[in-house]
């Protein structure tokens, strides 16, 4: 623990302006970003007397090693800067909201040539309409279902779009009059377009207009005596009307307004936000967040004003933000609203009427939404904490491992050897610190020496990236530490990004660097033999602060180093269960990245093995010829007119593919008849020769 009195910077260094401040951990991991009026005194309250503090405030700055500030000339440029560094750094400390399920969205996708109507989760794109968020995917579809008789766009995927285009024959959406067709061009682009533009209106509350032509044309056709077409449009009358019952109007004159609540205690606050567009409920969403320093309901809503907004411009912001306080203080959060919309925003606290009545309707929905919250994050709490204490007893350790990370080695009967390192902290998946490995240092099946293999480049990485930052006194440096972890001849190191590792190592931004934070716990898959490897490695490194224990499936053991017999934990221990948790993950994101080596190993050609040819050209070399075949034949002066290949690159192609031995052809089994390589497989690697599917599941049995 940290005294913060080691590291507080002298009063005079401090600028008394705007900025935006970071506090680092011994280790450099950004843990808590904030922002303030004037940095010198809002830094003044965090090195007061720590019995001052707010618990959680007073474990940030013990857990903190170091502070630095940025200045920026506006309150405004503050609260972007903070909300930039949060997402980009995720600390630990901060106010996050964590919202425990995706949000489905109607979506109209207005970027395509023909505009699809869809449910769609995630990410915003570009050019997309939505409109929501809803509750539940089923309540979009209703609407849609209904909304199809009067505006009938497409909802159809592109490859059933494209299929029906290729045969000419719509699907039975188009048959029942649900949708207009434009695959087989029943109706224009133009015309298509205009179709969404209505439905896009109608979502948005403009209903009346609509409604009141369906019935002046249901009248006309009365007249007409056309009595088939007037029970068709009223008909229509009746499903807009239904569709509309689905969300009743809340607020007069249309409004479009969000209404956000805060339902708080001590250590924690549920947020809740109705959207109402057109005066209508369109949608509605929930977070729940850890109170981590004393803070008030204002400061609060400015965090749910960040995340909610933070990636969202124009319409997507709307023209009155109703609070149930309003941020302090409240001129820079109104103007960055305003700037994401680019029109005046309205931020206030409603007193009275039917805004202030359905104010209260969004706060008891945040009451009960806390109330859920506490009711199972209370057991599930209790659950991990009571699991952490049981592993520290078993293993003798001298604190709860609140980091336990875990490894593990897959192969399918010797090849594609590669292991995973899954990391668990507070008892939580850490998925953004998982990563895997290829096994390069030597060929065939040894778990024991692969295992020793991934424990010392992991921890050559650690310790390289302390002696970096300086974190022992020069010439302290334990053996084995020095290099960059690579240089044992044990091949390169992969992980889940594509990024190189030195990427993850060349600066001091804060970011989650690869291999750089230590665990107190490391956990094989494996018994003895793996665990003795383990310990072996982190010995040979002069790591001596990290406890090794191993996890055998056959009897479910736990193995701790230099022990006979193992540590028997009972089976309805929680802290059994939770290792047992972390070994199946490590597991199954072992055999997930082997199967991927492996299916790519089996797409695999010639043309791969060719130097300083990538994708892009192999694909243009496949699509020029048209098949593997084919290019194999062609002559050196023909593969050069394929646009980015010159006469070396050539020469080099034809080179590799007269070496490789052709693929065997394939047989039809049904008629004995061989198939001739002319069109590549589209399930087939970028070579385009066909591949034998069966043979992984077949020996999907035997893989490790």
């Amino acid at each position: 623990m940290a005294d913060p009195s080691s590291y507080r910077p002298k009063p005079g260094q401090i600028p008394d302006s705007p900025g935006v401040y970071r506090f680092r951990d011994e280790h450099r991991r950004v843990i808590y970003v904030g922002k303030a009026k004037s940095l010198r005194q809002r830094l003044a309250n965090y090195f007061q007397d720590l019995a001052g503090l707010h618990p959680r405030t007073r474990s940030m700055v013990t857990t903190a090693a170091s502070v630095e500030w940025t200045v920026v000339s506006t309150e405004v440029e503050a609260l972007q800067l903070e909300y930039s560094w949060i997402k980009e750094f995720d600390p630990r400390f901060n106010v996050k909201y964590r919202d425990d399920k995706s949000y489905p969205y109607l979506a109209v996708t207005m970027n395509e040539e023909y505009p699809r109507v869809q449910v769609m989760r995630g990410h915003k794109k570009k050019g997309v309409r939505y409109f929501g968020p809803y509750a539940h995917a089923w309540a979009i579809r209703d609407t849609v279902d209904l909304l199809l008789r009067v505006f009938p766009v497409r909802t159809c995927s592109a490859g059933v779009f494209k299929n029906a285009r290729r045969t000419g024959r719509p699907c039975l959406l188009g048959y029942i009059g649900k949708c207009s067709a434009p695959c087989v061009d029943r109706i224009s682009t133009e015309d298509h377009r205009e179709l969404a533009d209505e439905f896009c209106d109608f979502m948005t509350g403009r209903t009346s207009t609509y409604l009141r032509r369906l019935e002046r044309q249901m009248g006309e056709a009365a007249e007409a005596m056309e009595y088939e077409r007037a029970a068709r449009l009223r008909d229509d009358i009746g499903a807009l009307r239904k569709a509309m019952e689905k969300s009743a109007v809340v607020l007069a004159d249309a409004t479009d307004a969000d209404l956000i609540a805060v339902a708080e205690d001590e250590l924690e606050a549920a947020v809740q936000i109705f959207h109402v567009r057109g005066g209508r409920v369109r949608g509605q969403r929930g977070w729940v967040t850890d109170k981590v320093e004393e803070i008030t309901t204002g400061a609060l809503v400015e965090h749910a004003l960040q995340q909610l907004y933070g990636e969202e411009t124009g319409d997507a912001v709307p023209k009155e933000v109703l609070v149930p306080a309003l941020p302090d203080p409240l001129e820079p959060v109104q103007e960055w609203l305003s700037g994401r919309r680019g029109a005046q925003v309205s931020l206030r606290v409603p007193q009275r009427g039917d805004k202030r009545a359905l104010m209260e309707t969004v706060e008891r929905n945040a009451q009960q939404a806390l109330v859920l919250h506490k009711t199972k994050r209370a057991s599930d709490l209790t659950t991990r904490s009571r699991a952490l204490e049981e592993i520290a007893d078993a293993l003798e350790l001298d604190s709860a491992p609140l980091r336990i990370e875990c490894y593990d080695i897959s192969h399918l009967q010797g090849d594609d050897v590669v292991a995973s390192m899954v990391v668990f902290e507070d008892g939580l998946a850490r998925k953004s610190e998982y990563r895997r490995f290829q096994i390069k240092g030597f060929e065939g099946q040894d778990d024991v020496r692969s295992m020793h293999e991934v424990i010392t480049r992991r921890f050559k990485r650690y310790l390289a990236e302390k002696e970096r930052t300086g974190e022992w006194a020069d010439g302290d440096t334990p053996d084995g530490a020095a290099g960059d972890g690579a240089s044992d001849g044990s091949g390169p190191l992969t992980d889940i990004s594509s990024a190189p590792l030195s990427d993850g190592l060349k600066d001091e931004d804060g970011r989650p660097k690869r291999f750089a934070y230590p665990p107190q716990l490391v956990v094989v898959d494996g018994g003895q033999p793996q665990v003795a490897a383990a310990q072996r490695a982190l010995e040979e490194l002069g790591i001596d602060d990290i406890a090794v224990c191993g996890l055998a499936k056959r009897l479910e053991e736990v193995w701790v180093p230099g022990d006979d017999d193992p540590v028997v934990l009972p089976r309805t221990s929680e802290g059994l269960y939770l290792l047992q948790r972390i070994r199946d993950e490590a597991h199954r994101f072992a055999i997930t990245y082997q199967r991927t080596k492996r299916s790519k190993r089996f797409r695999s050609s010639p043309l791969d093995d060719v130097p300083g040819l990538g994708d892009t050209r192999r694909q243009a070399l496949i699509k020029h010829f048209g098949s593997l075949k084919r290019l194999r034949s062609a002559t050196i002066d023909q593969i050069c007119e394929v646009p980015g290949i010159g006469r070396k690159t050539a020469e080099t192609i034809a080179v590799a593919l007269a070496q490789a031995a052709p693929a065997a052809p394939a047989v039809n089994t049904a008629t004995g008849e061989i198939m001739e390589d002319e069109a590549p497989d589209p399930t087939a690697g970028a070579s385009g020769e066909s591949v034998t599917a069966g043979a992984p599941d077949e020996r999907r049995g035997q893989e490790r």
